[in-house]
C-alpha cells in the first residue's frame, strides 16, 4: 500500500497503461481469448469514450495482482484467493450502504474470515463516481472529555467530529467502544453519514489465558479489518471505492490499537496489574507487557473461533509468497519496515533479508486528499461539483 496522488491518467497514458495490463493478463492467465483481439476493442473504447470497461475476468485478475504487489502486506500469499464483489453498476448512496453492509457480513463468515474486495463503479475523467469517506469499515469514535483527555480511540477524533457535523446522531450514553458512521458520496449525492448497526459487527471481548484481571480491562476488537479509503488502480482505470481486508495480524491490535500512546494506551495498566516495576525502563516493562497483550489477543481471537494469525506464522507465510514469486519469474516486493513490524522482529526470516520496493501496478494507492478525509480534514470539491451538479 503506498502513497501517489490522484491524477488523471492522459489518453496516452491510459492505452499503454492498457496495453501492459492487458499483456499481464493474457500472460499469466492462459487461455483468455485472443490479446490483440482484446487491445483492438479496448484503444476502440478509449478512442470513443475516454475510458475502457474491465471484463469480470480482467477484474478478478485486477484486484488480486494489486494485492500480491502491495509492498506494506505481509499477507500476500493468499492473494490468489482474495473474493472479488463486483459493484460497478451501484450509483446510489443507499445502494452503496448495503453493498458495504454485504461485503462485511460475507468477509465475517461467522468468524472464518474471507479476504475480499468491493469495486465500486470505476472513475471517470471528472473525478470518482464514489467515495466511502472512512478509513476502514470498522472504527470506534474518539470523544474529547473537558479534562483534556479523549474517551474512545484518540485516533478518530477529528473522524467523529466530522460525522457529527454531518449530521451523524452519537449514542446518548458514549463510551470507548461506540462504533462511526460510514461516511458515504456519490457523484449526485453530497457525503452522508449512515449508521453501523452493532449486530452487523463481530468483536471479540479480549481476555488472557493465564491473567484472570484481564477481562476487567473491558477490552474488545474488531475482526474484520477492512480498509475504505485507498484507490484500486488496474490498467489505467482508476476505482476510487474498492475496501478489501483480509484478516488481522495479531499485533497490529496488540501492539499498535491498544498499546500505542495516542490510541487505547494499555501498556502501563496490564504492566501495573501484572505487578511490574514501572520506574526504570531498564527492567522490560513495557516490552513484557506488549508481550502479554499480544498473547491475550491471540487467544481471544482463537477461543472465540476468529480468524487471526500471528507474526511467526506470517513471516513464514510471507517467505513462502517470496518463493513462489521467484519460482514465477517475478521479483517479490515488499517495504521492510512494514512486514517486519512486530514484537523481536529479528526472530523472523524477513527480517533477515533485504527486498526491493518497488511500485508494480495493479496496485493500491492512498492519496493525500482521501488521508484527509480520513482524519476528518475535508480537502477539495465534493464529487457533486466536481462533475458540475
Amino acid at each position: 500500500m503506498s502513497l501517489a496522488p490522484l491524477t488523471t491518467t492522459p489518453q496516452d497514458d491510459l492505452r499503454a497503461e492498457a496495453r501492459e495490463f492487458l499483456e499481464m493478463f493474457h500472460r499469466e492467465r492462459k487461455r483468455t481469448g485472443d490479446l490483440e483481439a482484446r487491445w483492438a476493442a479496448v484503444r476502440a473504447e478509449i478512442d470513443r469514450t475516454g475510458t475502457y470497461w474491465h471484463t469480470r475476468d480482467e477484474l478478478i485478475f485486477g484486484a488480486r495482482a494489486a494485492w500480491r504487489h502491495s509492498v506494506r502486506c505481509v499477507g500476500r500469499v493468499r492473494w490468489s484467493t482474495l473474493v472479488v464483489r463486483d459493484a460497478r453498476r451501484v450509483r446510489t448512496r443507499r445502494q452503496v450502504y448495503r453493498d458495504l453492509m454485504r461485503h462485511l457480513q460475507f468477509a465475517t463468515n461467522g468468524g472464518r474470515i474471507r479476504s475480499t474486495i468491493t469495486i465500486f463503479a470505476p472513475d471517470r475523467e471528472r473525478g470518482p463516481m464514489t467515495r466511502i469517506w472512512n478509513e476502514q469499515l470498522i472504527r470506534y469514535a474518539g470523544w474529547r472529555r473537558s479534562d483534556g483527555t479523549v474517551l474512545g480511540d484518540p485516533r478518530n477524533l477529528g473522524f467523529t467530529d466530522l460525522a457529527v457535523r454531518l449530521g451523524w446522531q452519537p449514542p446518548a450514553q458514549r463510551g470507548p467502544w461506540d462504533l462511526l458512521p460510514w461516511v458515504i458520496e456519490t457523484a449526485t449525492e453530497e457525503p452522508r453519514p449512515m449508521p453501523v448497526p452493532r449486530q452487523a459487527v463481530l468483536e471479540v471481548p479480549i481476555t488472557h489465558p493465564d491473567y484472570g484481571w484481564f477481562g476487567e480491562l473491558n477490552l474488545r476488537w474488531h475482526a474484520v479489518p477492512v480498509i475504505s479509503h485507498m484507490r484500486l488502480h488496474i490498467g489505467g482505470v482508476d476505482y476510487s471505492a474498492a475496501p478489501f481486508n483480509g484478516f488481522y495480524l495479531g499485533d497490529e491490535i496488540a501492539s499498535r490499537n491498544l498499546a500505542d500512546r495516542d490510541r487505547y494506551d494499555q501498556v502501563r495498566e496490564v504492566a501495573r496489574r501484572m505487578g511490574l516495576n514501572l520506574g526504570s525502563d531498564r527492567n522490560l516493562w513495557r516490552d513484557r507487557a506488549v508481550i502479554e497483550l499480544n498473547r491475550a489477543v491471540l487467544h481471544s481471537f482463537d477461543a472465540t473461533g476468529v480468524s487471526i494469525t500471528d507474526h511467526h506464522s506470517e513471516a513464514g507465510h510471507f517467505m513462502r509468497f517470496a518463493s513462489m514469486e521467484e519460482t514465477a519469474g517475478r521479483c517479490p516486493h515488499a517495504d521492510w519496515a512494514w512486514i517486519n513490524a512486530h514484537p523481536v522482529p529479528p526472530q523472523t526470516p524477513t527480517f533477515h533479508r533485504r527486498w526491493s520496493d518497488d511500485q508494480l501496478q495493479p496496485n493500491f494507492w492512498l492519496d493525500e486528499t482521501a488521508r484527509l478525509r480520513a482524519s476528518g480534514e475535508p480537502a477539495g470539491r465534493s464529487l457533486r461539483s466536481r462533475h458540475g451538479r
